[in-house]
């Protein structure tokens, strides 16, 4: 990564320096968040940070507004709503029942057609799904903290009205950032809205949702399944309740890999570069003080 991120930099007009005589800081090396602060102690010239990823949990106690903070917000979006897409449909069409199986099988599924689907979250990842779930004629309801209308949703409400759209959700998508005020949001009374034959994808943080609750609701049949990208905890260990419920699908944490996201990553930070250096606006800014 440390070559791509270097060319990139280059392409955009900048040039590789020591911290010390840095003004922007590329951070290339998303397990270790540790060495930030030993790094930047003497960089007295630096102005802006540029994260390698979209949810900046990992960096969260490390942001400080005396510098100006991008991540990968919207980069990986198109790959995770893919992975969102092909979550519904294998949850839908019984795929993941199907692939367990070792003997022929009763039939079993329904269809996306249709369906009356959530999106928890108004960022890239909704942004790049809603024209994906386009051709199944679903009734789509984005939630989101502004409740400014997503473009290519039915409609669009603020997250104070998540508990009057569940009792009209098939499929619910959580993809919005983590934080204080968003962690557990998926809690017993939420599920509990929920048609009992609804779907659950996570495509977010796992921290979303509460996982002992997902376990009561999978296995006591109040709810149709869930299909997990994240989890929590993470890596979700072996012997977890989860991996045993036949109406859950999980995936380690392979919305965007890294085969599939430097290229994109490459050519943002090769933008943000040309942007830095002739004092536009920055793509993917964080909030220091909403933390994402």
């Amino acid at each position: 990564m440390y070559a791509r991120m270097s060319a990139a930099v280059e392409a955009g007009g900048g040039t590789i320096a020591d911290i010390d005589r840095a003004e922007g800081l590329i951070w290339a090396d998303p397990g270790n968040t540790a060495a930030f602060p030993v790094l930047v102690a003497d960089a007295d010239r630096l102005e802006w940070i540029q994260l390698p990823y979209a949810g900046i949990e990992p960096f969260a106690h490390h942001l400080d507004d005396r510098w100006t903070w991008t991540c990968g917000k919207g980069v990986y979006a198109p790959a995770v709503a893919e992975t969102a897409l092909a979550m519904a449909l294998a949850g839908f069409k019984h795929l993941h029942g199907y692939a367990r199986e070792h003997s022929w099988s009763a039939p079993v599924g329904r269809l996306l057609a249709g369906s009356r689907v959530t999106v928890l979250g108004g960022g890239g990842i909704a942004a790049c799904l809603l024209p994906l779930l386009e051709p199944f004629g679903c009734v789509t309801t984005v939630v989101r903290r502004s409740g400014h209308p997503l473009f290519g949703a039915d409609r669009t409400v603020t997250v104070d009205h998540l508990p009057d759209v569940l009792p009209a959700t098939d499929l619910l998508v959580v993809a919005l950032a983590l934080t204080g005020e968003t962690r557990g949001i998926i809690d017993a009374a939420a599920i509990d809205l929920l048609p009992d034959d609804a779907w659950i994808v996570n495509v977010a943080r796992g921290g979303h949702i509460v996982t002992d609750d997902l376990v009561s609701a999978l296995g006591e049949g109040r709810l149709g399944g869930a299909a997990l990208d994240v989890t929590e905890p993470e890596p979700l260990p072996d012997g977890h309740p989860l991996w045993a419920l036949p109406n859950c699908l999980i995936t380690p944490h392979i919305g965007n890999t890294p085969e599939m996201g430097l290229d994109l990553l490459e050519t943002f930070v090769e933008e943000n570069v040309r942007r830095f250096c002739q004092g536009l606006d920055l793509l993917a800014p964080v909030d220091v003080a909403l933390g994402y």
